[in-house]
């Protein structure tokens, strides 16, 4: 089959790889239909997450038609379209009882967090769906049917940046009359400013520094818009607008955000895991006794976190690799009524062998990209 694979560094290539098998009996093998780019994909490209062997592939946003299923799948059959959450969950540990699935203690050996479909050996050494097809641990437990009448754009992003950009909201304790600044106007940030109105939210600020994902921002979602290089401290200069910070900061952003230059040089030399400009900004927009949000992915250490800043103005951080397999039934639901429509942010469809041109699209801000869907 085809699929994209890491080369090394800045350097992603489709090839011809070997087919996927049954290699558990409660494993299942999924005809890949459409996957897509994730913000979180250029960590690997970019060399930021360890453990990527040269031909590893890529992606966890990945649905498809069931093609065939272990001895011990019970819950589908071949023929079954689903979407498979990028969670790897055994569906029976302590975590996973407690819908913490992407904490799974049984899914990744390598590490605290549970295993990630297409992200390294760290996260467990599962091959991605950026293919034609996917092998599907656990299959009891992730995957979920979806119905024939909504089209695969309308529910592929229950994968992972759907339920990502909720429960940013949920975490970050979003309600009725809530004040929202969403840090980053990605494809996670810009879900997450639809959630935060959906959820009551009264003000909704959007913060960025590429203009074209301003003004997506602002076209589709109706948020206040602010351009971080337009301001010689942002987070203050939120303070202050809002007389006193927002209830809730979610930072989209994670550690790939714009890096200043001593940040490159710390994160070159693995002694940073990359920016902290988004923690920085939410340490000082956030208002007393406020909750931030960490949904943006991080790694490493960080030198000069604000903990101090935080800690005197009696903040709530909470933080973590979403559990979407949690969130997926209720999340099709809004899309069957239409409370919610990720749609507009798909800038780009390719086909999977134009995966490399997607990848640059993405990486390097091309041609207004904002989200890449790739079919087999």
């Amino acid at each position: 089959m085809k699929a994209l694979t890491y080369q090394g560094v800045k350097d992603i290539k489709c090839k011809e790889v070997n087919d996927p098998k049954i290699e558990k009996k409660d494993d299942a093998v999924v005809k890949v239909t459409a996957t897509a780019i994730c913000g979180s994909d250029l960590h690997l490209v970019h060399g930021l997450v360890p453990n990527m062997p040269k031909n590893f592939i890529l992606g966890h946003e990945t649905m498809g038609v069931i093609e065939e299923v272990g001895p011990s799948v019970n819950d589908f059959k071949k023929g079954d379209r689903v979407i498979v959450p990028f969670p790897v969950a055994c569906g029976h540990c302590w975590y996973c009882g407690h819908d913490l699935f992407s904490l799974c203690d049984n899914s990744n050996p390598h590490g605290e967090t549970g295993g990630i479909l297409g992200y390294s050996e760290t996260f467990g050494g599962y091959a991605g769906g950026q293919a034609e097809y996917l092998r599907v641990p656990y299959a009891n437990v992730g995957p979920l049917k979806v119905p024939e009448e909504l089209a695969d754009e309308q529910v592929l992003f229950l994968t992972d940046i759907l339920p990502t950009a909720y429960w940013g909201n949920l975490i970050g304790g979003v309600k009725k009359g809530s004040t929202v600044t969403v840090l980053g106007c990605g494809p996670v940030g810009l879900l997450a400013q639809k959630f935060a109105w959906a959820l009551g939210a009264e003000r909704v600020i959007a913060v960025d520094y590429i203009n074209y994902r301003l003004e997506h921002a602002k076209k589709y979602n109706n948020v206040e818009v602010i351009n971080f290089e337009e301001h010689e401290n942002t987070g203050r200069y939120i303070k202050e607008i809002t007389k006193g910070g927002t209830d809730v900061i979610i930072d989209c952003v994670g550690m790939d955000g714009k890096k200043s230059v001593i940040e490159f040089i710390e994160t070159a030399l693995l002694l940073q895991g990359g920016t902290m400009s988004a923690i920085t900004i939410a340490s000082q927009a956030v208002r007393k006794g406020g909750t931030v949000a960490l949904v943006g992915v991080y790694g490493l250490r960080y030198n000069q976190f604000p903990l101090g800043d935080f800690f005197s103005r009696g903040i709530t951080l909470k933080m973590g690799q979403c559990p979407a397999t949690a969130y997926v039934e209720h999340l099709l639901e809004w899309i069957k009524t239409g409370k919610i429509d990720a749609t507009d942010i798909i800038t780009h469809r390719l086909h999977l062998e134009q995966g490399e041109k997607g990848y640059q699209f993405f990486d390097q801000k091309q041609d207004n990209c904002i989200k890449v869907v790739l079919y087999p």
